[in-house]
């Protein structure tokens, strides 16, 4: 470890984006969190000019250049940072300006903070709230319809039964089996709304494993023009969860983007490493990102914010329970979910902790 990664080593358990910058604006130090939000691992920008690897706004390198000359310090809100890949990014930032005489020469601290991830932090707290308000009520609702439909379906089959010698039994059998193929559709539902909560059965295992097999289901239910590619980070560890939760959540959404895109197009699997995350109000050194990514036409803006709740689909025909099923089950491995979509490009973001809570 150099000196400066020795002195400054703490910077890595902020949650806030760190970097160290020196008088050549050339980086010396980058935390976890910096890597993360910048998309960038420190072995490949230390010792690099910070504007090699992104671009700062007018305001933000006008802080930079009066923290060196003028030992100025500045905090700015909402300030544009764009990314090597392209994105660009809204931060709250802090400059400060270092003693000169701080290790191998580090003069400005850059401090970043992404508006977005106190937005989404928010919004999924408040989701969070608002699903198991619905889930607990559709629960109740589901075991209240199932035993009248019970019921329904069974007068249907005596009433079929008693017809059976009339002339016309053939006419009338069918609309007995119109009542008793619906009752069993409503079945199905019911019992889908409440296979949820069903405990955990949590062993070891391989995240590529279970997205190997989503893909391998995904092929055989689409096996036209539908192309679905690995993009994994197979240095990722064994973590310790529910496999067919898990296998499920990952289906979920991958067979709701082939659908959207009636089984042609490209489904992307990615999986990368990430430190220093905040998954459900708990702080992990160390999780995991799965990327479930499509380039179909996209969610619609009416349902995007609802999209996780019970019942809700854009889909003609659909139950409106896939992605609900999907949420249930990554937050029992107190991970998170969450989507960015827009026309041609479709991005669910699942991340899981590799430490158990």
């Amino acid at each position: 470890m150099n000196p400066t990664h020795a002195s400054f080593a703490g910077l890595d358990l902020l949650a806030s984006a760190v970097l160290l910058i020196d008088e050549g604006q050339i980086v010396r130090y980058i935390n976890a969190a910096g890597e993360n939000l910048l998309a960038v691992s420190s072995r490949a920008v230390i010792g690099k000019a910070l504007a090699s690897f992104c671009t700062c706004s007018a305001t933000l390198q006008g802080a930079l250049d009066n923290g060196l000359n003028n030992n100025w310090g500045y905090t700015g809100q909402n300030i544009e940072l764009r990314r090597s890949d392209g994105e660009t990014l809204h931060i709250n930032c802090t400059v400060t300006p270092l003693r000169p005489d701080v290790a191998a020469g580090v003069r400005l601290l850059l401090e970043l903070q992404p508006i977005e991830h106190h937005l989404t932090a928010t919004r999924e707290e408040r989701l969070i709230e608002q699903q198991q308000a619905s889930r607990e009520l559709i629960r109740n609702l589901a075991h209240e319809i199932k035993n009248p439909l019970g019921g329904i379906r069974g007068a249907a089959q005596l009433l079929e039964h008693e017809l059976a010698h009339l002339a016309n039994a053939p006419s009338l059998k069918e609309y007995t089996q119109v009542i008793i193929k619906e009752a069993d559709r409503l079945q199905d539902l019911m019992q889908r709304l409440l296979t949820p909560h069903r405990a955990m059965l949590p062993a070891t295992v391989n995240i590529h494993e279970i997205l190997e097999r989503v893909r391998s289901l995904l092929r055989a239910e689409f096996p036209g023009s539908l192309s679905v590619r690995r993009d994994y980070d197979t240095s990722l560890p064994e973590l310790v969860g529910d496999r067919e939760q898990l296998i499920q959540a990952v289906l979920n959404i991958a067979r709701n983007a082939a659908q959207a895109m009636h089984g042609e197009g490209e489904i992307i699997l990615r999986t990368r490493s990430l430190r220093q995350v905040t998954l459900a109000k708990k702080r992990y050194r160390l999780a995991m990102e799965i990327k479930v990514i499509d380039n179909g036409p996209g969610i619609s803006e009416a349902i995007r914010e609802r999209m996780f709740y019970p019942l809700v689909s854009g889909r003609e025909g659909g139950s409106g329970l896939g992605l609900t099923i999907a949420q249930n089950f990554i937050q029992h491995h107190h991970g998170s979910i969450d989507c960015a979509s827009r026309p041609g490009n479709t991005v669910f973001t699942l991340r899981l902790p590799m430490e158990q809570a």
